[in-house]
């Protein structure tokens, strides 16, 4: 996802619905494109008013014949022959990468979808408060 229509390419505009951000502003979806990094292209970007950040998928990356590799602090994005393309850094249990060597000036954050089966475990196994928990200290 990204905020910034310019940086893509083929274009599709087309009302795709809407999303909404952790301040409760809801965006619209306005359509997708490509979006070109250096001579990487991330294939079927979706363009979202108000958006500040580029927001890109593992899976987006692995489309593009990219290598997504992360470490405890670093997470490395390379092409198939090994070259690091980007270096990221984890902070707050994100990671978040700076492409303005690869001409251009937003950071983008790399976002996974698990099941739902999947994110219970880790909420499990992180010893997260239960919903019970989080009402119950809500309410004192």
């Amino acid at each position: 996802m990204t905020g910034d229509r310019s940086q893509l390419v083929n274009f599709i505009q087309k009302f795709l619905g809407t999303g909404k951000f952790g301040n409760d502003h809801v965006a619209k979806i306005m359509g997708y494109g490509d979006y070109q990094i250096g001579n990487v292209t991330i294939s079927q970007v979706y363009y979202v008013e108000g958006l500040s950040h580029n927001l890109f998928s593992v899976g987006q990356l692995c489309d593009s014949d990219l290598e997504v590799a992360f470490r405890q602090h670093t997470c490395f994005i390379r092409n198939l022959d090994g070259v690091d393309l980007l270096i990221g850094s984890r902070g707050n249990n994100l990671y978040t990468l700076h492409i303005q060597d690869m001409m251009t000036s937003s950071p983008i954050c790399l976002l996974s979808m698990a099941s739902k089966t999947k994110s219970w475990l880790w909420h499990r196994c992180l010893s997260h408060l239960n919903f019970g928990a989080i009402n119950h200290l809500a309410r004192q």
